[in-house]
């Protein structure tokens, strides 16, 4: 078994690092403070005196801390034992954040695999539990079966920063999902009725109108937002204001909805009211 070292022991860190211990890997452990790696001690983990020292003793080390300016400082303490380390940085951050410590750690000499972690800690080891990957493949595959044990493990390829984008991508559809629920909630509980009632009625449409997203990534990948149209854009640009309106007269702020609203009447605006909901995408990645 590979000798592993997890560098930054929060909630995520300790899983991890429990997780490789069940698997029957020779752990070393490293935080900021030491009192968070005794329980992993007693469970047979090495604590290492520094992260040069974690860094030292690992045929993979594993950093997971709470953001990218904590990961830097970590590996400049460790900056002597980079060479010819195999890294994996488990920390959130941007896509800019990885490729920018990517060529950091590259320039000490260390190979370097990017990861956004698709869990909460008591997953990790279990079902359901997924890791992105991107970075050097040598080391992804050279690595698998220690990263596997984790979590199942999704290579996205070369570029550093694509596992942190998709990362942020998936989030920013569970926090649509929440702001969406947030303001039924609000809307529902308005009137004084409860939320669980009303989630028998929710839960099955949401479910019904997720079966309407293929047909909208063909869309948004083709350009083609004018085709096979079922409900167009100029109707639901009338129901979003609906809900804005009902949501004044009920004393509910409209911020979630209002983003939504302005976009879809913007897109109206420009003579795209026959186009699908898709169609909106195009305003909001007209930077690039």
């Amino acid at each position: 078994m590979s000798k592993i070292s997890v560098l930054g022991l929060g909630a995520m860190g300790s899983a991890l690092a429990a997780t490789l211990l069940r698997n029957g890997h020779s752990v070393t452990v490293w935080n900021r403070t030491p009192a968070r790696a005794e329980p992993l001690a007693a469970a047979g983990a090495r604590i290492a005196a520094s992260p040069a020292d974690a860094m030292a003793d690992a045929d993979l080390a594993i950093l997971c801390v709470v953001d990218y300016a904590a990961a830097r400082a970590v590996l400049e303490e460790a900056e002597g034992a980079l060479a010819g380390r195999d890294l994996v940085n488990l920390t959130n951050g941007t896509p800019r954040d990885a490729q920018e410590l990517a060529d950091w750690v590259a320039a000490k000499g260390a190979a370097y695999l990017d990861g956004g972690i698709m869990a909460i800690p008591p997953m990790i080891g279990e079902a359901g539990a997924l890791i992105l990957y991107s970075g050097s493949t040598a080391l992804f595959e050279l690595h698998k079966p220690s990263l596997l044990a984790l979590a199942e493990g999704r290579f996205l390829g070369e570029d550093p920063g694509r596992a942190a984008l998709y990362d942020l991508a998936l989030l920013s559809g569970m926090y649509g999902l929440f702001s969406g629920f947030l303001h039924a909630g609000a809307l529902v509980t308005s009137s004084g009725a409860g939320m669980s009632d009303f989630l028998t009625l929710l839960l099955p449409w949401l479910e019904a109108m997720s079966r309407t997203l293929p047909d909208l990534a063909g869309k948004i990948d083709s350009g083609l937002h004018d085709r096979d149209v079922v409900s167009n854009l100029a109707m639901q640009t009338i129901a979003l204001e609906n809900i804005v309106r009902a949501s004044r007269e009920q004393d509910v702020a409209p911020d979630f909805i209002n983003a939504m609203r302005r976009l879809a009447a913007m897109r109206v605006d420009q003579g795209h009211g026959g186009d699908d909901i898709s169609g909106v995408i195009e305003l909001i990645r007209r930077e690039k």
